[in-house]
């Protein structure tokens, strides 16, 4: 009777075998991140030893060679007490307190990540900071080390935003965190000479990058997204859509520097979106202006009585790729030769 009642309801053993799931990748993330704890609450404590070994005693840095050709005597299948590594087990020691290791964002990060930290920053407040969004976006090592080296830390907020006054929180919060200014395209290679419309081009081409730069959460939908309003087709450079924020992201590219009457067409392209596309249970489309360059205060002008949440951002080129640009004037020539030649293509043929 027990085995004829078990095959009888297959949907309650789909809910308990999802629920045994869940607690068991729970139970092993909470184990890994147990035992990288009390790993790096070892190294540190490694680390502290050798210090005071080396202050009170006097012991010079030849300690530190004898002790890995010990170590690795005594443990030959681990990898963890070279050389190198108990120096940074040193500097460590050297950078934080006990506290930091066991209580705090630090004792949550891989060693090697923690390694790059230390190389890189050497305020202690940096590296809290880009631990604790190593945590939140789950960045590998590579990840973190090109975010530290792009100035995220700085560059976050830097963007002139509305979020706080059209956005709900804490939406406001998180699309605030993923604005940042400048956005740094150094992975694009680009002839010399190029065109407007090939930065947008490039930036499709390197669209895992591009991601990267953005942050975690953006799904790419496409570049010149066609829009219809009217009868009349509009082209948006970049439209995306944020799984965490829940919204349609609209993106427009300038290579000149900010005007306010790019806020009236990136208001235009978002309300669009959020009547043609937009889901019910969608939360408001975001606008993202990157330009050239920007004035602080024409940006704040230009956004502070829409109702549509707009940021205004800057984009750093690579450096041979900047001073290869065309002029405004030279685009507005390119443009329109571009648009005589496709009215051309569709008269119809005569002869």
């Amino acid at each position: 009777m027990a085995k004829t009642g078990f095959l009888s309801s297959p949907d309650n053993y789909a809910v308990f075998l999802n629920d045994l799931k869940q607690r068991i990748r729970q139970a092993q993330v909470k184990a890994a991140l147990a035992v990288n704890q009390e790993l790096l609450l070892l190294y540190w404590q490694v680390g502290k030893e050798i210090l005071e070994r080396q202050q009170l005693e006097g012991w010079g840095a030849k300690i530190i060679d004898r002790l890995a050709k010990d170590l690795k005597q005594e443990f030959p299948d681990i990898n963890g007490f070279s050389r190198s590594n108990l120096k940074y087990m040193r500097l460590f020691a050297q950078s934080y307190l006990e506290e930091q290791i066991s209580q705090g964002v630090l004792g949550q990060i891989p060693w090697y990540h923690n390694i790059a930290l230390l190389e890189k920053l050497k305020a202690s407040e940096e590296r809290v900071w880009y631990a604790q969004k190593a945590i939140e976006n789950g960045w590998s090592r590579n990840v973190l080390v090109m975010q530290i080296e792009s100035d995220l830390y700085r560059r976050q907020g830097g963007a002139i935003t509305n979020f706080a006054q059209t956005l709900p929180q804490p939406q406001s919060d998180l699309a605030q965190n993923l604005i940042k200014d400048p956005y740094n395209f150094n992975f694009l290679t680009l002839q010399e000479g190029a065109q407007e419309r090939e930065l947008e081009r490039a930036l499709v081409d390197h669209i895992r990058d591009f991601l990267l730069e953005l942050g975690v959460g953006f799904a790419f939908l496409g570049s010149q997204y066609s829009i219809q309003v009217d009868g009349k087709e509009y082209r948006l450079d970049l439209l995306f859509y944020h799984v965490q924020l829940r919204c349609y992201i609209v993106i427009d590219l300038k290579m000149t520097e900010f005007e306010p009457e790019f806020t009236g067409k990136m208001n235009f392209y978002v309300s669009a979106v959020d009547d043609l596309l937009r889901h019910p249970q969608d939360q408001p489309t975001i606008g993202l202006i990157l330009c050239k360059s920007k004035s602080k205060t024409t940006a704040e002008y230009a956004l502070r009585n829409l109702s549509t949440p707009i940021g205004v951002s800057t984009h750093r080129l690579p450096k041979q790729l900047k001073d290869n640009l065309p002029s405004i004037e030279q685009l507005e020539i390119e443009l329109e030769a571009i648009a005589l030649e496709l009215s051309c293509e569709k008269q119809p043929d005569t002869e």
